[in-house]
């Protein structure tokens, strides 16, 4: 295998400079000072020194080795990646694969250093090593950013524009948001609370940046209480409207970086709420040495999660255009596919892209959109390059996962597309993630489940198969925010320390079941959907979802004798509410083409879909 001389050089430079501080293993996360999913540039260290660009893996280095952990939606692209680098992959939750935390208790000698930047590792994980290690009196190096002194390019700290959102598009003023959160606060127990999580802390003010790609979020801090409100965020990226409405809501703004200093100045013995996921494990540390801290989840994960009806209202009428943006796409791209026009991964992304920026809302994608054609969409989160994207051809499909950021909601949407002549085994994968996804749409429930309590219903298609997926079925989307989040989510699998979220009406969450075969094929259908209350009775609140996507499925992948009649009539009625919703928007000839697609015009078609009303 031929070596990866770059990033042998840096892990090279990286041990000389531990053995320097006397640091035995050091620990780089795919994180930054807030424990965000997705990281600015400036934060990418990780992917610097072994070349895995996933947006989840935590790199150890010693000075025999180094290890990249990953979950499995990154398998494929971390092995192609880590070629060369002397990188070990460790594949997590596989059967025999130790956590990071059991590989260091078993590796480890006793009084040795574990070293990381304590600002991009939360307090719960560094928590955990202290106690796994803790028989080993294992010492803890945590104010040390070993990776500034090596990386002599690194891209400048970001400090994007900062926003405001105005009421009639945020729904709430952030007064009665601080009121709901304080509540909370002191029903916990605590008199203040340290609110670390960016996207969290943009919801409450009724604020938006841009300091990480496709995440309107802004490099901030904020502490609470019922007497003061600190803003720690980079004076300059602040516009004079923000500052201004700032000023007048009382809130007191400081620079980011003296965040920590004010912290070691606050009177001791106070009560603060910390959020140990999200706070970092170096702030952690400075609260915990004069203050009694309140170990909860952020109170405003929780209200953010509940879309208030003017956000609702805002979504619905976004999801169509964005859903009619990616209708035109899909016909675009069986139109073109047979003639002589090359279309590859990346130019079909940015003629999705195109579409979406003809909308007038539009702000920025909400994501890198994911295009696999083959065997490439068997990695759940691909991404093509210039040097290394496939061209399309008639045969096969395409998976496309893509989404927008809007004035009015953030969209999450996949469909995978036949282009031409695919195998029967392909056709039945693709039916049963269509069966997964329409099943789940019409879920009925009664108040109290959770996700771990709904995930069969899109998963049980494919697990009758002996298949699965290797990650969930749904999560949370944001509101001109975050396209992941918290807390709801769809999985099955339960993990120690993961807490469940109750589904309330107002959540809104993705449904995304698929079948990946690596080396030829990955089909994912996904739809985003908003749980509501339906008929209360003496047995509880009983709870449905509305659907906010209507996108085709494809029929060219269907094979309906895999299908139940109750199946029948759940696609038929899915696509018939998918023509009457987007074909008003359309061309004559588009139109036209839908109405084949959705097999709109067909009479069975019609009468099946009478017996269902899930999807109105």
């Amino acid at each position: 295998m031929q070596k990866n001389e770059i990033i042998l050089g840096r892990l090279q430079a990286l041990r000389e400079k531990m053995a320097a501080e006397k640091i035995d293993f050091y620990m780089m996360p795919t994180a930054d000072f807030h424990n965000s999913e997705y990281v600015n540039d400036y934060f990418k260290a990780r992917e610097y020194f072994c070349n895995f660009s996933g947006s989840n893996g935590t790199l150890l280095v010693w000075q025999e080795g180094a290890g990249l952990w990953t979950d499995g939606r990154y398998f494929i692209q971390a092995e192609q990646e880590l070629a060369g680098t002397q990188v070990t992959l460790f594949r997590m939750q596989d059967e025999g694969v130790p956590t990071i935390e059991e590989f260091l208790q078993r590796e480890m000698k006793e009084g040795q250093t574990l070293g990381f930047d304590g600002r991009v590792i939360s307090a719960k994980i560094g928590k955990s090593y202290e106690k796994k290690l803790s028989g080993k009196q294992i010492c803890f190096r945590y104010d040390r950013d070993l990776a500034d002194d090596i990386w002599t390019d690194r891209p400048e700290f970001p400090a994007g524009r900062v926003v405001l959102l105005k009421e009639e598009l945020a729904g709430r003023c952030f007064e009665d948001k601080l009121q709901d959160v304080m509540e909370k606060v002191e029903k916990e127990g605590a008199d203040s609370f340290l609110l670390t999580k960016l996207d969290d802390l943009m919801w409450l003010l009724n604020i938006r940046g841009c300091d990480v790609a496709c995440n309107p979020v802004a490099m901030s801090y904020g502490y609470f209480s019922r007497e003061r409100k600190i803003l720690f965020i980079q004076k300059n990226a602040l516009e004079e409207d923000v500052a201004e409405y700032l000023a007048q809501k009382g809130v007191m703004v400081e620079e980011y970086g003296s965040v920590a200093e004010f912290l070691k100045e606050l009177p001791a013995g106070g009560k603060v709420l910390v959020d140990d996921r999200h706070c970092s494990y170096y702030l952690y540390q400075v609260l915990a040495e004069r203050q009694t801290l309140v170990e909860k989840h952020n109170p405003t994960e929780a209200l953010k999660a509940v879309k208030n009806p003017v956000e609702l209202a805002n979504m619905e009428k976004i999801y169509l255009k964005d859903s009619v943006a990616v209708t035109k796409f899909i016909y675009w791209l069986k139109k073109n596919i047979k003639t002589s026009m090359e279309i590859t991964e990346i130019s079909a992304a940015d003629y999705l892209e195109q579409l979406r920026r003809s909308i007038p809302e539009f702000l920025d994608l909400s994501f890198p959109t994911i295009a696999g054609y083959k065997a490439n969409a068997a990695m759940m989160h691909y991404e093509a390059t210039p040097e290394k994207q496939a061209v399309l051809a008639p045969e096969g499909m395409l998976l496309v996962d893509s989404g927008g950021q809007y004035l009015g909601g953030t969209t999450d949407v996949t469909r995978t597309i036949v282009l031409g002549q695919v195998s029967d085994e392909v056709k039945l994968h693709y039916t049963m993630v269509a069966v997964g996804m329409l099943r789940l749409s019409a879920a009925h429930w009664i108040h109290g489940c959770t996700g771990r309590n709904l995930d069969i219903l899109a998963r049980q298609p494919i697990w009758n198969m002996s298949l699965d997926y290797k990650c969930g079925t749904g999560h949370g989307v944001g509101y001109i925010l975050n396209v992941h989040e918290g807390p709801q989510s769809l999985r099955w699998r339960m993990a120690e320390g993961v807490s469940e979220a109750v589904i309330e009406a107002g959540m809104d969450i993705t449904n995304e079941p698929g079948i990946y075969v690596e080396g030829s094929h990955g089909i994912r259908i996904e739809n985003v959907m908003v749980a509501e209350n339906d008929v209360k009775n003496e047995y509880g609140q009983f709870m449905h979802f509305k659907t906010l996507t209507w996108v085709p499925v494809d029929m060219e992948a269907i094979d309906e004798k895999y299908l139940t009649e109750t199946d029948k009539a759940l696609l038929y009625a899915y696509q018939r509410k998918v023509y009457e919703q987007i074909s008003p928007y359309l061309t004559e000839e588009e139109a036209e083409w839908l109405k084949a697609e959705t097999r709109a015009d067909q009479t069975a078609f019609l009468h099946m879909g009478e017996n269902t009303g899930s999807f109105c």
